[in-house]
């Protein structure tokens, strides 16, 4: 199952609005009889690459995979059906489909006399299916906030400059976060202030993400870095922003967000989640950082901080609706690794570790 987890995760960033998926075929006799994993929508699933890969080895056998084989025919058919067809004898899978379309595979592998076990790993498979299983539970993208700062909060200096404030060794996993997401979004002041491109740069292969700048007064420059031909990119303005300045641009217009500056967190992720994105990597600013913290729409934060100390600047995250210490977001450190110089420290909301 170990295997089937590791085969899934190359897949991340690549399978949208799918699951990522890792299977393992063992033989009669229990050794690895073939693998695979999802590499795209539209294309073979897992089982599917792993049965090909068994051949008649597979009869008999066990199949160990990562997500329950799903039950319905869509631009594919049913794994499950595939799996009875191949003659497995065992099908053992970490985690259940909570998808309504595709769920009842072990039902339809039990009725055709596969012994099946289900919850093995289950932890560990749930942790690299995060996105796709957050997208199906709560109807909208899983959201990853990353920011980069000094040890006393700051993003920037007093005087606006902020390169480099982290190490390329951080920049450098910033790059691998981008790609396992499906859209990276930034403010309009983070635009205008840095003029970043967002592509993916340094991981051969990755299937670069939507670019999104949530821009309520469609600002955003023509000759903007983020607008070029690297990744394909969304502005989302305001119902009466001007956008004539953006043509053949993709733009979306989006309400305001009730009670506060900017557009609604909600529309935007809902706008998202219908174009196929289940992944987001949140990337700034302060101010649309805190307008997610605020609509409860936050599932991880990753900080990297750096060795160093500014005493004035702006804090890497603007106004949440939090005005008392009894209002914190708490978090659970999930994660504190060594990057170089500076720590990378992954956290999640606590009621959402209690769940």
């Amino acid at each position: 199952m170990r295997r089937a987890i590791a085969l899934s995760a190359r897949a991340l960033g690549a399978t949208a609005p799918n699951p990522v998926v890792g299977c393992v075929i063992l033989d009669t006799a229990g050794g690895i009889a073939g693998e695979g994993w999802h590499h795209t929508a539209g294309g073979p699933h897992a089982e599917v690459h792993a049965l090909r890969a068994a051949g008649p080895a597979a009869r008999g056998g066990t199949a160990v995979v990562t997500l329950e084989p799903c039950n319905h025919t869509g631009r594919t058919g049913p794994c499950a059906q595939a799996l009875i067809e191949a003659g497995v004898a065992r099908v053992v899978h970490a985690v259940a489909d909570p998808s309504p379309a595709a769920a009842g595979g072990a039902a339809t592998l039990r009725a055709a006399g596969v012994d099946v076990e289900s919850g093995l790993l289950a932890a560990e498979a749930e942790a690299v299916n995060i996105a796709w299983l957050t997208s199906v539970r709560r109807g909208r993208p899983y959201v990853r906030w990353k920011y980069a700062a000094t040890l006393d909060g700051r993003i920037a200096a007093a005087d606006g400059t902020s390169r480099w404030i982290t190490s390329e060794h951080s920049r450098a996993d910033v790059h691998r976060l981008r790609a396992e997401a499906d859209a990276v979004v930034v403010g309009s002041g983070t635009l205008r202030a840095d003029d970043p491109q967002l592509a993916v740069r340094g991981i051969p292969g990755a299937v670069q993400p939507l670019r999104v700048v949530v821009d309520s007064r469609a600002r955003t420059a023509p000759g903007a870095r983020v607008l070029d031909d690297a990744a394909p990119t969304l502005v989302a303005v305001g119902k009466d922003a001007d956008t004539s300045h953006l043509t053949g641009v993709d733009t979306v217009r989006l309400p305001a967000a009730d009670g506060r500056p900017g557009l609604d967190v909600a529309a935007l992720l809902a706008e998202l989640h219908a174009r196929g994105v289940r992944s987001v990597l949140l990337e700034g600013g302060p101010t649309l950082a805190g307008a997610f913290v605020a609509a409860g729409a936050v599932d991880t934060v990753v900080g990297y901080l750096a060795p160093a100390l500014l005493g004035a600047g702006p804090g890497a995250l603007g106004p949440a609706g939090i005005s008392t210490i009894a209002q914190a977001l708490r978090l659970d450190v999930t994660d504190v690794a060594r990057l170089g110089p500076d720590l990378r420290v992954t956290a999640v909301p606590a009621a959402l570790q209690e769940k």
